[in-house]
C-alpha cells in the first residue's frame, strides 16, 4: 500500500477510535444522570439508544451494500440495454429516410439493390447474431486461427496464397453469450492479378459489415498491411490484431516482434488487443526420429475474444447496425445527388441556348446589360424544382438579380466577353461576329449562373462559408479553361452561328430579288405644275445636309 494510503488509514482509524470513546463516554454520563432519580428509566433510555445505533448501523450498511452491488450493478444493466436500444432506434430512423430517398431515385437497378441491403441491416435489428470476421493477408493463417478456435477443420489449410476464395462463415460455440457468433473467413489482401485484387475487395467489403475484426500477421506491420487496419479503425470498427505463426521464431524474436506490434498501433487499439498465438504449429522431429505436432497455442485469442464479447458485444452490434444503416443513407444521397446533378446540368445546357439564340436575334445595344439576362428566373424555379426546393417567379428573380450583380462586380461580363470575342474571331468570318458575340456571351454567362446555383441548392440554399462570390469565382475559373472554350465554342457555332449565317444569306437573298415586272406605259401623262411654296432644288441639297448633321 502507499504511504500517503497507509498514512490516511492510520489517521482515519485513530480519529474512528477516539470518536468512539468519547461517544461511550458520554452516554456513560448521560445513563448517570438519568439513573441517578429513576434507574428503570435510565435502563430504558439506554437500551433505545443502542437500539437506534443499531437500526442507524444496519441502514448504513444495507444502503452502503446496495450502493456498490445492486444499484452500481443495475445502472450498468440499464447503460448496457439503453445504450443500443438508442443506437437501433436511430438506425430504424436511417432506413426510414433512406426509403424515402429511394423512392425518387430514377435507376431502377441501383434502387433495388440499396432496397435489399436495407432488408438486411433491418434484419440485423432483430437478429440475434454476433458476425467476427478473420481478415489479413494472403497465407498469413486465418483459416488456421478459425480451425483453432472451433477446434476442429472446417477450412483448408495450405500454405499456398488464395487458398479462401470467397467469405466462409462458421458458427462459434462461446458460452456465456446470449447471442450466436458467426465467424467469417475472407479471402486474403494485397494478392497480385486482378483475381487477387477482386478477392481483396470482397475481403474489405466483408470487413465493413463485421461486428469485431480478428486482423491475422504472421511478422511485424507492414505499411500495406496498417493502413487497411487503420482504415477500418477511423470508421469504427473493432479489431485485435493477432500474431500467428509465432512457433517460427525464438522467444527473443517472439517478443520483440509482439513489442513492435503494440507500438505500431497505438491510438487504434489498447496493447491487450494484440495477441501471440500459434494456431497451426508445424511438427517437430524429436532426435529419437519420431514426427510430434505440438498443440495450438490458441487459449490468449479464446480468452480475449470472450472478454471482449461479453463485455462489449452488444455495443459493438449496436455500433455496426447504426454504422451499416449511416453507410447506406450516404450511398442513397450519393445516388440521388449524380441524379440530381445530371437532370440541373441538362437544364442550365437547355436554358443557355435558348437565352442564346432570344439575344442573337435581337441583340441589345449594350453588353453590360447582359449580366441581367445571364440568369433566367424561369432557370432558378427549374434547378429548385429538381433539388426539392420550391420556389416562386419572384424568389427566382430575387436570386437571378443578386448574382447578376455579383456577375458585374466581379467584372466576369467584361471577361466573359473578351474570351468569347477572341475565340469567335478565330473561328468565325468577320461579317457574322457582330450579332454572335452576344448571344454566344449571354450564353456563358448563364452557364456560370446556373452552375453556380446547383451548388447553391446542393448544399440546401446555402453559399458557404465564402459566400456567393467564391462559388461564382470558382465556376468562372472552372469554366474559363481552354478545353472546355474550345468545345463551348464550337458548339455555339453550331447553335447560335450557323442559324445567324443562314439567316443573314436569306434575308441577302431577299433584298437582291428583281422587283416585280410592270407592262410599259403606252401614253405619257403631263406632270401638274408644282404648287407655289416648293422648294428650289438647292434648297434640298441644304436641307438634306441640314437633317444629315442632326442625325
Amino acid at each position: 500500500m502507499p504511504l500517503p494510503r497507509l498514512l490516511i488509514l492510520i489517521v482515519g482509524i485513530t480519529l474512528v477510535l477516539g470518536l468512539m470513546l468519547w461517544f461511550i463516554d458520554a452516554l456513560r454520563w448521560f445513563y448517570l444522570q438519568i439513573s441517578y432519580t429513576s434507574p428503570l428509566l435510565g435502563t430504558v433510555v439506554l437500551l433505545l439508544i443502542v437500539a437506534l445505533l443499531g437500526v442507524l448501523l444496519a441502514g448504513v450498511v444495507y444502503y452502503a451494500w446496495m450502493f456498490r452491488g445492486g444499484t452500481t450493478g443495475k445502472s450498468r444493466s440499464q447503460r448496457v440495454v439503453k445504450v443500443p436500444t438508442e443506437k437501433k432506434e436511430a438506425a430504424a430512423e436511417t432506413l426510414k429516410a433512406v426509403r424515402q430517398q429511394m423512392d425518387k431515385i430514377q435507376d431502377r437497378v441501383a434502387r433495388e439493390a440499396l432496397l435489399e441491403r436495407s432488408r438486411q441491416i433491418e434484419s440485423s435489428l432483430h437478429g440475434r447474431n454476433v458476425r467476427v470476421v478473420v481478415f489479413g493477408t494472403g497465407s498469413s493463417g486465418k483459416t488456421s486461427v478459425i480451425n483453432g478456435l472451433l477446434g476442429q477443420m472446417v477450412g483448408q489449410v495450405e500454405p499456398t496464397i488464395g487458398t479462401t476464395q470467397e467469405g466462409q462463415t462458421y458458427h462459434l460455440p462461446l458460452k456465456g453469450l446470449n447471442r450466436e457468433i458467426l465467424i467469417t473467413d475472407t479471402p486474403g489482401i494485397l494478392e497480385i492479378g486482378e483475381v487477387g485484387s477482386d478477392r481483396g475487395q470482397m475481403a474489405r467489403h466483408l470487413a465493413t459489415q463485421a461486428d469485431l475484426l480478428l486482423f491475422v500477421v504472421d511478422n511485424d506491420l507492414r505499411q500495406s498491411e496498417y493502413e487497411p487496419l487503420q482504415a477500418l479503425a477511423q470508421i469504427g470498427k473493432r479489431s485485435l490484431l493477432v500474431f500467428n505463426k509465432t512457433d517460427l521464431y525464438t522467444d527473443e524474436d517472439r517478443e520483440r516482434i509482439l513489442t513492435q506490434l503494440r507500438h505500431r498501433v497505438q491510438g487504434l487499439m489498447s496493447s491487450g488487443d494484440v495477441l501471440a498465438i500459434a494456431a497451426n504449429p508445424q511438427a517437430a522431429v524429436l532426435p529419437s526420429g519420431d514426427l510430434v505436432v505440438p498443440d495450438p497455442e490458441i487459449l490468449p485469442l479464446i480468452r480475449r475474444l470472450a472478454a471482449v464479447l461479453r463485455a462489449e458485444g452488444e455495443d459493438l452490434v449496436a455500433d455496426n447496425i447504426l454504422m451499416q444503416a449511416s453507410a447506406l443513407g450516404d450511398d442513397a444521397r450519393r445516388i440521388l445527388d449524380t441524379q440530381r446533378k445530371r437532370q440541373a446540368d441538362r437544364t442550365v445546357e437547355q436554358f443557355q441556348w435558348i437565352g442564346a439564340g432570344a439575344i442573337a436575334v435581337t441583340p441589345i445595344p449594350v453588353v453590360d446589360l447582359l449580366a441581367t439576362a445571364a440568369v433566367n428566373a424561369q432557370m432558378v424555379v427549374e434547378l429548385g424544382r429538381i433539388y426539392g426546393c420550391e420556389l416562386n417567379m419572384e424568389r427566382g428573380r430575387e436570386l437571378a438579380l443578386s448574382l447578376a450583380k455579383t456577375l458585374t462586380s466581379l467584372g466576369i461580363v467584361e471577361g466573359a466577353l473578351k474570351l468569347v470575342t477572341t475565340a469567335l474571331q478565330l473561328n468565325v468570318a468577320t461579317f457574322i461576329i457582330g450579332k454572335a458575340i452576344q448571344g454566344v456571351t449571354a450564353a456563358y454567362l448563364t452557364r456560370i449562373a446556373g452552375k453556380s446555383f446547383i451548388e447553391y441548392f446542393r448544399h440546401d440554399q446555402d453559399w458557404g462559408d465564402g459566400g456567393i462570390t467564391e462559388v461564382v469565382q470558382r465556376q468562372f475559373k472552372l469554366n474559363k479553361r481552354d478545353e472546355f472554350v474550345k468545345a463551348f465554342i464550337q458548339d455555339a457555332i453550331e447553335r447560335v452561328v450557323h442559324p445567324l449565317t443562314q439567316s443573314e444569306s436569306e434575308e441577302s437573298e431577299d433584298n437582291n430579288y428583281p422587283p416585280p415586272w410592270t407592262p410599259p406605259v403606252s401614253v405619257m401623262k403631263v406632270p401638274e405644275p408644282l404648287p407655289p411654296n416648293f422648294p428650289e432644288p438647292d434648297d434640298w441639297l441644304e436641307e438634306s445636309d441640314s437633317e444629315s448633321e442632326n442625325w
